[in-house]
């Protein structure tokens, strides 16, 4: 039976609920993808203020800081697939009406921001049931295997399919990428719907619980664990790492390196391809070495790349660290993912979610704002070097959850005894 550390492995069967939901899951992916896309460049057409088009990006994190932890506990509340299939549907209609609007010239800067802002809050609700979801759908030893099929699914139908897509949509409209996104929503909502399983069962909340006391019940779990604490430590700090180095990523590429737009598009496909790579590469590496030591190698692989993109200047090399640093980027997430989901204690699944995610959202803002702060002081490889000692210390915070005996805490905070992973 696989343990917190060592993956299992067993592959979930595609037929019946995970192949629908790694289907929806992938058909929504690209529709966002369509939609993010679209967005800044229906913003420009509306105005040319930067800050004002910046705000739109803006909005996609801005929930996640507001809303993270309670969208988890609620999950923890509810039947996951109910509120996915019903959140789906939602987005849905939110992105047809927007369409609408913009196909009868209605289209506002407003409307961008109140859409990017609607999207999103509903999303933290979405991928922390989607999360605590996923053990109901597949063995726990299948759990990594799982998380690496529906990543490097999202990867290749976001990174890749979508991009080429916006500029053919664009020409029969300016709505027409989002009437898309919309129909991929819908379709999503009808696959989960659809799905014949039997969700995780709520424990009875004692008389006089609240949202606000479960979400710190959830916290205390997570903080009582030592390898969670660690792994979300360490994805806080490489979560500002990134956020500094993509923020200032356009100039690394143009000045520092004096590449071209060319060049730029380059980065950002090599970083994609890499994460492809990653993505059949995480369970592999995970059943050699254990979930928390494919994490200390993903870190540690990937403050080499920083150090590389960040002292080498050339543009080959510079392409051989984004392809590192996407390929180690996917190990992380599937093994940070999988170790929280075989770690966590059933019921408290959503909230420890999302927790991982409030982090890392809060995280890449930062380090966009440090990113560009280091870039004006110590020049524009400073956010690749800033990124490098960042991830030094993230490696270092996850060493004390290498071994495989951490315990997984029980939810009572009285309790002295721990929970074996099933």
């Amino acid at each position: 039976m696989a343990t917190a550390e060592t993956a299992g492995g067993h592959a979930p069967a595609w037929r019946g609920g995970f192949g629908r939901l790694w289907t929806a899951a992938v058909i929504s992916r690209f529709g966002d993808a369509l939609r993010t896309t679209a967005l800044p460049l229906l913003a420009v057409q509306l105005t040319d203020d930067p800050l004002v088009i910046a705000s739109v990006t803006a909005c996609g994190y801005v929930p996640w800081l507001l809303f993270g932890l309670l969208g988890g506990a609620v999950a923890d509340r509810v039947d996951q697939r109910r509120a996915m299939w019903a959140v789906d549907l939602v987005r849905g209609l939110l992105v047809a009406g927007f369409a609408l609007a913009v196909g009868l010239g209605h289209a506002s800067i407003p409307l961008l921001l109140a859409l990017a802002f609607s999207l999103t809050t509903l999303q933290t609700l979405f991928d922390n049931a989607s999360t605590a979801l996923l053990p109901s759908l597949v063995d726990r030893e299948a759990l990594g295997t799982a998380n690496a099929r529906l990543m490097t699914g999202q990867q290749l139908a976001g990174g890749l399919l979508a991009g080429p897509f916006v500029p053919l949509l664009l020409t029969a409209g300016a709505a027409m990428p989002f009437v898309a996104d919309a129909s991929t929503y819908l379709l999503a909502a009808a696959l989960v719907a659809t799905l014949r399983i039997r969700p995780p069962q709520p424990e009875p909340r004692p008389a006089g619980s609240t949202l606000r006391t479960e979400i710190g019940e959830g916290l205390r779990t997570l903080w009582r664990d030592r390898a969670l604490r660690a792994v979300c430590v360490a994805t806080l700090l490489c979560n500002i790492g990134m956020g500094a180095l993509i923020a200032t990523l356009v100039l690394h590429v143009t000045r520092w390196l004096d590449g071209g737009h060319a060049a730029y598009a380059a980065a950002m496909t090599a970083y994609t391809a890499g994460g492809l790579a990653g993505g059949f590469m995480a369970q592999r590496i995970a059943r050699r070495t254990g979930r928390v030591r494919a994490l200390l190698l993903a870190g540690t692989v990937q403050t080499a790349a920083l150090l590389l993109a960040g002292t080498v200047r050339h543009l080959a090399a510079f392409l051989a660290a984004m392809a590192l640093l996407g390929a180690m980027g996917m190990v992380w997430n599937v093994n940070q993912v999988t170790l929280m989901q075989q770690r966590s204690p059933e019921p408290m699944v959503g909230r420890i979610a999302s927790a991982f995610r409030t982090a890392s959202t809060s995280g890449a803002p930062v380090g966009a704002l440090l990113g560009g702060a280091v870039a004006g002081a110590f020049g524009l490889n400073g956010p690749a070097l800033l990124a490098a000692v960042l991830f030094t210390l993230a490696v270092t915070s996850l060493i004390p959850a290498r071994k495989a005996d951490v315990p997984v805490v029980a939810p009572d905070d009285d309790a002295t005894t721990a929970h074996a992973v099933r």
